[in-house]
C-alpha cells in the first residue's frame, strides 16, 4: 500500500502495562489514524488485555513471539505501520508517562518537512530540571555527550527520551535487523539516521514520572553502553567521512591523533628515563614532546568543529521529493 502522508500512527510498545495502557490510549487525539499496541511477549497478556477492554476501532494489536526488548516492539510496530500506508510513525510508551496530546507537536516537524525524525527532550524547562535528582541530571548529561559524538547529532540532547516521531519514507530505509533491540536502542536509532542523513529535531517536553518501576540498571549496560559508542562513532567515521566522502576533516583527524600520540608517548618516555637517572629533561626534548601534542590537540579541534557544522540540515524525505520532481519535470 502507497503512503499517505496524512496518516498519524501511534505505536505503543507494550510490557506489563495493563494498569496505564487502555488510558494511554483513551487520551490519543482524532489526528491519529491508526494505533500499533505491539504485545512484547508480556508475562501479564497485554495483547489479551487490550483486545478484550479495548473499544478504539483504531487500535490493531501485534505480537511478538518471543520478547525483543523496546526496539524490537517497535521495529515491529514500524513494520506494520509501514506496509498499512502510514505518512508518520509516532511512538510512545504504554506506561502514562508520555502525554497523548503530545502526538500533533511530534509529527507537525514532519508533517511540515522541518524534520526527517523528531524525539522528546525533558531538559528545556529551567523549573522541571531543579526539580530532577541531581544524579538523574548528570547521567542524562553524560549520556547525552557520549551520544553525540557517537551519533553526530551535536545540537540534541537527552538521547534516552522514547516519545519519537518519524517520516515513513526514513523509517523504509531504516535496517531493521541492525538496530540495538533493547536499552540502546534510542541511541542506537540515532547514529543509524545519521548514516541516512537525516535532519533530527528536540521537542521539548515536560518530564513525567508515575508509578512504574525502570528496568533499567546502571551498573548492568554503563559498560555495554561505552563500547556500543565506540562502535557506532568508529563506524560513523567511517562512512562519513573515508567511504562517502572526503575532506579536509578525513586528514585532520588522523594526522591529530597521530601527533597527539607520538608526543605522548615520547615525552612520557623521556621524562621517564630522566627520573629514573635522577636528571632533568633536556628542553629540547620537553619541546619535541609537546610540540607534536599541541599540534595534535589543534587539529582534533578543528575536525570536531567540522563535524558539529556538518550535523545534517536538510530533510531527507525532502530531498528525495525534490529528486522525482526533478525526474519528473525532465520525462
Amino acid at each position: 500500500m502507497f503512503s499517505d502522508s496524512r496518516h498519524i500512527a501511534v505505536v505503543i510498545p507494550c510490557y506489563r502495562v495493563t494498569n496505564h495502557v487502555l488510558g494511554v490510549i483513551a487520551a490519543i487525539g482524532p489526528e491519529v489514524w491508526r494505533i500499533y499496541a505491539i504485545d512484547d511477549k508480556c508475562p501479564d497478556g497485554s495483547g489479551d488485555f487490550i483486545e478484550k477492554h479495548n473499544v478504539d476501532p483504531r487500535v490493531v494489536v501485534l505480537r511478538n513471539e518471543v520478547n525483543q526488548g523496546v526496539g524490537g516492539a517497535v521495529m515491529a510496530g514500524y513494520r506494520a505501520a509501514i506496509a498499512d500506508g502510514a505518512g508518520v510513525i509516532v511512538k510512545i510508551d504504554g506506561d502514562g508517562q508520555m502525554d497523548p496530546a503530545l502526538v500533533p507537536d511530534f509529527a507537525g516537524p514532519v508533517l511540515r518537512g522541518e524534520a526527517d525524525y523528531t524525539k522528546g527532550n525533558r531538559f528545556y524547562d529551567l523549573e522541571e530540571i531543579r526539580s530532577m535528582p541531581a544524579i538523574r541530571l548528570f547521567g542524562n548529561a553524560v549520556l547525552s555527550f557520549m551520544t553525540k559524538i557517537s551519533s553526530g547529532y551535536w545540537d540534541l540532547f537527552d538521547p534516552t527520551n522514547g516519545y519519537t516521531a518519524i517520516h515513513v519514507d526514513v523509517a523504509k530505509r531504516l535496517p531493521f535487523d541492525k538496530i540495538s533491540k533493547r536499552y540502546f536502542f534510542e541511541t542506537d536509532i540515532l547514529f543509524r539516521l545519521n548514516t541516512l542523513r537525516a535532519v533530527v529535531q528536540d521537542v521539548p517536553m515536560d518530564a513525567s514520572y508515575g508509578d512504574e518501576v525502570s528496568n533499567l540498571k546502571i551498573s548492568k549496560i554503563v559498560g555495554e553502553f561505552i563500547i556500543k559508542h565506540c562502535r557506532n562513532f568508529t563506524k560513523r567515521i567511517f562512512y562519513n567521512y573515508y567511504l562517502r566522502d572526503l575532506s579536509i576533516a578525513s586528514v585532520e583527524l588522523p594526522l591529530g591523533l597521530l601527533l597527539t600520540g607520538f608526543g605522548t608517548v615520547y615525552g612520557l618516555s623521556h621524562w621517564l628515563s630522566a627520573a629514573r637517572e635522577g636528571t632533568a629533561t633536556p628542553a629540547g626534548t620537553v619541546m619535541l614532546s609537546a610540540l607534536p601534542i599541541l599540534m595534535g590537540l589543534q587539529l582534533i579541534l578543528a575536525f570536531l568543529a567540522f563535524d558539529i557544522n556538518s550535523v545534517p540540515k536538510t530533510p531527507w524525505h525532502r530531498r528525495g521529493r525534490r529528486a522525482a520532481a526533478v525526474i519528473g519535470e525532465e520525462k
